[in-house]
């Protein structure tokens, strides 16, 4: 009942309620728009299907975000946060309908893919802006909650919307009509987005000291100085430093169990000629998933403060490794969804603790470049797991020596942050890197 009374609590803040309305939309309409690019990268007819293929898809996909991150952190810590949410939303309406329109009258070809890499680039630079923007309308022990609750809710609020864009394919007959009306619909949310931005105050959200134009064009050409600041700070105080890297190590090992997931879905536990009985498969692993996710939001406010965060974050690589324990050892449809179930549980649980560790033990002068370095690590991450499924996974996606040895990292991860894990933040001087921000 705590988690419950707290959530309460929680709505009715009102500028909570606002930065987060922002956010469900806008996360809706991104599950609209990515139900329609894993129809066509991994479940259309045309798609091969093969540990390559896929792994060189996500290869594509992500690969830019990680040339993003470093930029949206700097501009993070010295643009207008409700801003980057305001033009951010409509420069995803622009792109989208673009696509749209591509797609209508010309069909898939490389465009698509252009348009489709910098659509999905914005939208991670919008979640580093809602992470960096919600301890300005939460503080003290609701953050926790508030972290549970915003990016899990807001996964679920992607999952509706890849829901109404999946029931928008099966209703319609294949063609452009289908692919496009599904991005129109996106674009919409993403313009609802936008217009829900507007009811936060312009310099609301952050940071406390925004740079003028000169300061901004002076601060491009130190983006890598001010990451690298940025970087040394965050291992200095520890805690949030040591948080990053047991992330990165998490959604590496995740990645590779997501990518044979997909191959597993497709390729063994349905008719590889049907793709739509694969995609089928596919998302009662997600569902499977997303029920791991909820009994995160609720275990994971309330024990954690009972453990700590760093035990907490243990416990979850513990269990992320006996999800990998249990497929190695035999693969049927029960086992799949148990395991993802078990493992949505351990990766979210562990990101609401770390999320909540870089929020806590950063200053808002580096909380922007926390988390765009949090974007750059997770995404980086995937992209070598990509490479990782690719070398090692069969076309059917199921092979016990990877998941043994995935559940074998899993151990060493959590023995290792376990024991030598820093416990508390140490005090850093921030005098040194503030000319990074333009001033001097």
């Amino acid at each position: 009942m705590g988690v419950i009374s707290e959530l309460g609590v929680l709505l009715r803040l009102r500028d909570f309620r606002r930065l987060f309305s922002v956010r469900l939309v806008s996360q809706a309409g991104d599950g609209m728009f990515q139900v329609g690019l894993a129809t066509l990268f991994f479940f259309s007819p045309e798609s091969q299907g093969t540990a390559s293929s896929i792994a060189v898809a996500f290869a594509v996909l992500l690969a830019p975000f990680t040339i993003v991150g470093p930029w949206a952190g700097v501009f993070l810590d010295r643009w207008r946060r409700r801003q980057v949410l305001l033009f951010g939303n409509l420069l995803r309406v622009v792109l989208t309908a673009t696509i749209a329109v591509v797609m209508l009258t010309s069909g898939v070809g490389p465009w698509i893919y252009v348009l489709a890499l910098a659509n999905l680039s914005v939208n991670r630079f919008l979640l580093a802006a809602l992470s960096a923007s919600l301890p300005r309308v939460v503080d003290g022990p609701l953050l926790l909650t508030a972290n549970s609750l915003t990016p899990t809710l807001g996964a679920a609020a992607a999952g509706v919307g890849g829901a109404i864009g999946f029931v928008l394919g099966l209703a319609l007959e294949p063609g452009r009509t289908k692919d496009s009306l599904a991005l129109f619909c996106a674009a919409v949310a993403f313009a609802l987005a936008a217009l829900l931005a507007t009811r936060l105050g312009a310099s609301q959200l952050g940071p406390d000291r925004p740079a003028s134009g000169d300061e901004l064009r002076g601060a491009l050409a130190r983006t890598a100085q001010g990451l690298a600041d940025g970087a040394r700070y965050l291992w200095a105080r520890r805690t949030p430093g040591q948080g990053l890297a047991v992330m990165a190590v998490h959604r590496f090992l995740y990645g590779a169990t997501f990518i044979a997931s997909i191959l597993i879905s497709r390729n063994l536990l349905s008719d590889p000629a049907d793709s739509q009985q694969g995609l089928a498969t596919f998302g009662v692993v997600l569902g499977a998933s997303a029920v791991g996710f909820g009994a995160a939001v609720v275990l994971t406010p309330t024990l954690s403060r009972r453990t700590g965060p760093q035990a907490w974050i243990t416990i979850m690589l513990t269990l992320a490794a006996a999800s990998q324990v249990l497929l190695a050892v035999t693969l049927t449809y029960v086992t799949m969804m148990l395991g993802a179930a078990l493992l949505g549980l351990a990766a979210q649980g562990a990101k609401i603790a770390v999320d909540t560790v870089v929020q806590r033990d950063s200053v808002d002068e580096f909380r922007g470049r926390a988390f765009s370095l949090y974007d750059v690590l997770y995404n980086a991450a995937f992209v070598g797991a990509a490479a990782l499924a690719a070398l090692t996974l069969p076309d059917t996606g199921y092979s016990p020596v990877v998941f043994a040895g995935i559940a074998v990292a899993y151990a060493v991860a959590a023995v290792v942050f376990g024991r030598f894990g820093a416990r508390t933040a140490v005090e850093v001087p921030t005098a040194a890197p503030s000319p990074v921000r333009g001033t001097s």
